[in-house]
């Protein structure tokens, strides 16, 4: 009804200003160098072979060579040069620019400010100003250039950065790019000197490269959120998206209290996500003395992790999981955290039990339910790895195995690796054009396997290289081309380029996926750059068919992204993804239509393009991690963790194991999945489903275990003895599909396992339903 409704005199006046409006497009890179103007004046160029009128103006290419080669036939509005000291500076020239009056400006530098005595103090008000004059605006910025950031990174790498712009500054934009690098391309491109630094190189190093660029992706994965968000909205869409999490803490004013709070905050940094916190108060009662002080220190920690903490309306112990469910549906909540009753089974039978009301009206929401063991095991807030004495550690002599591992890491070719939120963001196009780049360095490169799908931009960035013919294995009666491993590693080409990991080869082939086919040519001592999108993680199957509605069938395990040298993401707005698939340039014709309107929808690509931006953010936290160093943008965790996931035969088997995987990947801890078989010998058929469920556990990393009871009612009682003989610190299980007679005849194994398990973190994760998410 909302379409129908009048509008205000306000809002036809806000439309008509927004027509007349130029539009911004803002790069955003971790740091100098990392190829901002590149892509900007790339951008300016196909603009103008469109026919629309470009300038640039106040644009530094700092005489980088493939920089000033995108340069081509763009006309240049003279700046306006001035001198401070040593240093000289460009200020754009307002005046020239308005007479001259272009459609689009080209303008680096959004937090440059401006000589004394100019028309505007900084360049973002010139570019406001522009803008309200009708004329479009491309512009670059680093990420330590927005307040709020500029700090962060002042903290974890030293930088001072003198000038800025308003942390707001990125929702003035129509458009938000990321330019993605990874550590490793800097510091090529510097040793090549494709750049100059005339500052502190202490920026330069490796980890605070890292760490500028882990920054980057966050701040434009928050940016992308807000924006999916906005869209969800507006199409009247309710329920988790599926990209990011939400977690809701449900406390209370007691000695525990900001002990939940800091565990929500720790999951919610694993987890990417954002932080709620409740409580319960009677309004009508007040507060006892103890109680008045918990609160004042947990309002306080709540504000200082910046989360707040709300106050609901207590209406009586049983009233409690209603309003839970009702506050988190209305939040777009996607876990809920709290701590496990200290209630005996036959005080929960008198007084009711909040947990297992709120698993019985819970959809699309996990429960987590956090272990009083602060007696135990003291301070939770521990360091995220356990670090060896590096000073002993030298002088141990390494076993057989090591060294036989470390040869082979040193014989074992570099593999890069190029990921987008979906087809078309640019990664085949982008790994060619690294190919040429290495081609012309003398590096011998060659492709293969290239798909181009007749893309002609892709197809043109072929250039010099040579392509090693593929094989033709016959199937049916009918001869199907294949990359040719044994070609390739004869060859001994110094780098390969191969096209979409996640393939599935033909039958008859000597391995039945593509990256196995790659890891086969790393172990030959060739290099590797090869794409892969983000869908294609077999971890994020569950999360990616949440949001498209389409179960991706070929998949990679999540070890292909730690195994790479280099990942580096190529990211598009899908607006421009749209609008490359409307003017034909990813699939035919005859395909634009069905593409637009299932995958490629707005709100798929925009959660999409979030879950990659995450996924690629945690990639690099995890390289951070690896590197010893002492702050992580993720927040530390215990010292140890073992995750024990509980499984049956049900199809919601695959889903606990994946994300028994994630968390202990975001964990760092090993991990074990459990199934316990009732009766006597399995038959063939539970056999093949346990093959399956130990094929999947095995190649994400984990260990798959089959115990024997005799009753179906042992089951809680034997998994929950080998999580204690395990030392399991997280119980993983799902959410019960019993039927009432079957809880009352058998029991509730879940229910069992929960109250089994008080002195352990219980994750219960709930089966997604898609009907609860439109």
């Amino acid at each position: 009804m909302d379409n129908f409704r009048r509008k205000t005199p306000e809002e036809i006046f806000h439309s008509i200003s927004r027509l007349r409006r130029g539009t911004l497009k803002i790069y955003i890179g971790p740091v100098s160098g990392s190829g901002k103007t590149y892509h900007m004046l790339r951008d300016g160029n196909a603009l103008k072979q469109r026919g629309i009128d470009v300038v640039i103006c106040a644009v530094s290419t700092l005489q980088r060579p493939e920089t000033v080669e995108q340069l081509g036939d763009l006309e240049r509005v003279p700046s306006i040069h001035w001198r401070q000291g040593e240093a000289e500076f460009k200020d754009l020239n307002l005046d020239v620019l308005l007479e001259r009056n272009p459609e689009v400006v080209l303008a680096d530098g959004l937090a440059h400010r401006n000589r004394p005595g100019a028309r505007f103090p900084t360049r973002l008000d010139d570019i406001k100003f522009l803008l309200a004059n009708g004329i479009s605006v491309i512009t670059t910025v680093n990420v330590y250039e927005l307040e709020g950031y500029t700090e962060i990174a002042r903290k974890l790498t030293g930088i001072d950065v003198k000038n800025t712009v308003p942390a707001d500054t990125l929702e003035l934009a129509d458009e938000v790019r990321l330019i993605d690098v990874t550590p490793e391309a800097i510091l090529s491109r510097l040793a090549e000197g494709h750049f100059k630094v005339n500052k502190d190189l202490s920026l330069f190093r490796r980890g605070n490269l890292g760490v500028l660029r882990e920054l980057a992706l966050r701040l434009v994965a928050g940016e992308v959120n807000e924006s999916l968000e906005e869209h969800r909205e507006e199409m009247g869409l309710v329920g988790p998206s599926g990209a990011s999490e939400r977690i809701l803490v449900s406390t209370q004013y007691h000695w525990n209290g900001s002990i939940y709070i800091r565990r929500g905050e720790q999951i919610a940094k694993r987890l990417n996500g954002d932080l709620r916190v409740v409580t319960f108060r009677n309004f009508k009662r007040p507060l006892s003395k103890e109680a008045a002080a918990f609160r004042r220190s947990m309002i306080k920690l709540a504000g200082k992790i910046g989360c707040g903490l709300e106050e609901l309306p207590f209406r009586g112990r049983r009233s409690i999981p209603d309003a839970l469910v009702k506050y988190a549906s209305q939040h777009n909540v996607t876990r809920i955290v709290m701590g496990h009753t200290k209630h005996s089974r036959w005080q929960e039978l008198r007084q009711g039990s909040i947990v297992n009301r709120l698993l019985r009206k819970m959809r699309n929401i996990d429960l987590f339910l956090i272990a009083d063991r602060a007696e135990h095991d003291g301070e939770r807030i521990l360091p995220a790895i356990l670090t060896p004495n590096r000073e002993f550690e030298k002088y141990r002599r390494l076993s057989e195995e090591e060294v036989a591992e470390k040869i082979h890491k040193i014989k074992r070719g570099k593999f890069k690796i190029y990921i987008g939120a979906a087809p078309g963001v640019g990664k085949t196009y982008t790994m060619l054009r690294e190919g040429n780049d290495l081609l012309k360095k003398g590096v011998d490169v060659r492709i293969g396997l290239l798909e181009t799908h007749n893309r002609k931009e892709t197809t043109a960035q072929i250039g010099s290289l040579g392509i090693i013919p593929r094989q033709i294995i016959p199937y049916r009666g009918v001869g199907l081309e294949e990359m040719d491993t044994a070609a390739i590693v004869r060859s001994c080409s110094e780098v390969v380029l191969i096209d979409e990991l996640a393939h599935t080869n033909v039958p008859g082939s000597k391995n039945r996926k593509r990256y196995e086919d790659v890891m086969e040519i790393l172990d030959s001592g060739i290099n590797v750059i090869a794409t892969v999108n983000v869908q294609h993680l077999e971890s994020l199957n569950d999360a990616v068919e949440q949001i498209t509605g389409i179960r991706v069938r070929e998949t990679v395990p999540d070890s292909i992204l730690r195994m790479a040298d280099e990942v580096q993401l190529i990211d598009v707005s899908p607006e421009a993804l749209r609008q490359r698939m409307r003017e034909g340039k990813i699939y035919a014709k005859s395909k634009i239509d069905q593409a637009l309107n299932h995958f490629f929808k707005t709100g798929n690509l925009i959660a999409l393009r979030e879950l990659a931006l995450r996924e690629i953010a945690d990639d690099v936290d995890e390289r951070l991690e690896s590197l010893e160093r002492k702050s992580s943008l993720r927040g530390p965790w215990r010292r140890k963790e073992l995750i024990f996931v509980c499984v049956n035969l049900t199809p919601c088997a695959e889903r606990l194991i994946r994300r028994g995987f994630r968390t202990a990947y975001r964990l760092k801890a090993a991990w074990y999945v459990n199934y316990v078989h009732i009766g006597g010998p399995p038959t063939a058929e539970l056999q093949k489903r346990l093959e399956s469920l130990e094929t999947l556990t095995a190649r994400l990393g984990g260990t798959f275990v089959v115990h024997k009871g005799a009753h179906i009612r042992q089951i809680a009682g034997i998994l929950s003895g080998k999580a204690d003989e395990a030392g399991a610190t997280q119980l993983v299980i799902g959410q019960s599909k019993q039927n009432l007679r079957n809880k009352l005849r058998q029991g509730s194994l879940v229910n069992r396992l929960i109250r089994l398990s008080r002195h352990r973190d219980v994750l219960v994760v709930a089966d997604y339903d898609p009907n609860l998410a439109l």
